[in-house]
């Protein structure tokens, strides 16, 4: 092949490359996953189970916060002594504490200690809890308990949750509540504002009220437990309401793997706010004196100020 040939051979050679590609901006480089867009707050990797250890650690977190949020959270209901609390707290299941707190004057002007509710009519004790629903089964538990704390008790509500339990109407959750209050016994309430957020945030996956206790009971030490009870329905009450939590205004939203269940635009999220938070009354007529919101009304006052 002559010199012409090996030079046509070379161009039809170089003619079957692909072309040289036109100078100009490279093709940016995904991210690599460690500088990728932060995730929204309480959104827990798909990838990257929690561990135990993490989960205690944020759960003491939000009991820390949750104590800078609310440090004057307190038992709702209003009493004077453990008979009174007692009370409340049996007349409090199916109905707010508010209800209680608006029926219990008139109930203890009538009957002040255990020997006089044991001693009532019950077609007038009836009437007396009748706002509180449920009066006629919640007046026999009344009944029988005042009974059994004048005869097995001088009168006395006992301090010791074996005792408590013993008594007519009176579970787990009502013991705790008197011991914790009424006695300074560590415990934890388990209500129904306190088992769905501890399952909201993953703190357990349990639904009966004695493992959820139990499982709670592990995590925090048990100096906590009263205190968290009531910083956890707290929060429940006015902030992270159970079909449209106001996530948007959440303290903790960055500890919550539940973040965005409910309304996350602030302003919109400002307007679900309850009690004290929204600027309206609590649930107690008699709150202590280190609330800082409006008292509530008595039966029959502006239903709309309650």
């Amino acid at each position: 092949m002559g010199s012409a040939g090996v030079t046509a051979a070379a161009d039809s050679a170089v003619g079957e490359q692909a072309p040289k590609r036109a100078p100009g901006p490279r093709k940016k480089a995904p991210e690599p996953p460690e500088k990728a867009a932060p995730k929204q707050p309480g959104k827990a990797s798909a990838k990257k189970p929690e561990s135990r250890l993490a989960m205690v650690r944020r759960a003491r977190r939000i009991n820390r916060e949750l104590a800078e949020v609310y440090p004057y959270a307190h038992p709702e209901l209003d009493f004077r002594n453990p008979f009174e609390l007692l009370v409340a707290t049996v007349l409090s299941a199916q109905t707010t504490d508010l209800r209680v707190n608006q029926t219990t004057p008139a109930l203890f002007a009538a009957y002040p200690t255990p020997e006089d509710m044991a001693a009532a009519v019950p077609e007038e004790l009836e009437e007396l809890i009748r706002p509180t629903g449920f009066f006629r089964a919640k007046a026999k538990s009344l009944l029988g308990l005042s009974q059994a704390l004048r005869d097995d008790f001088g009168g006395e509500v006992p301090g010791r949750l074996e005792d408590l339990v013993k008594l007519p109407g009176v579970g787990r959750k009502t013991a705790n509540v008197v011991l914790g209050n009424a006695f300074g016994v560590p415990g934890i309430t388990v209500d129904t504002h306190f088992g769905r957020l501890v399952r909201r945030w993953k703190w357990t996956e349990q639904v009966d009220p004695e493992k959820v206790e139990a499982e709670i009971c592990a995590i925090f030490p048990k100096s906590e437990w009263t205190m968290l009870s009531h910083r956890v329905v707290f929060h429940g009450r006015r902030i992270c309401h159970a079909l449209k939590p106001a996530c948007g205004a959440c303290p903790i939203a960055p500890l919550c793997p539940a973040y965005g269940e409910g309304e996350t635009d602030p302003e919109k999220a400002k307007k679900l706010l309850k009690y004290e938070k929204g600027g309206k009354p609590g649930q107690r007529l008699s709150p202590p004196p280190d609330y800082p919101g409006l008292p509530a009304q008595p039966l029959g006052g502006d239903p709309a100020a309650s």
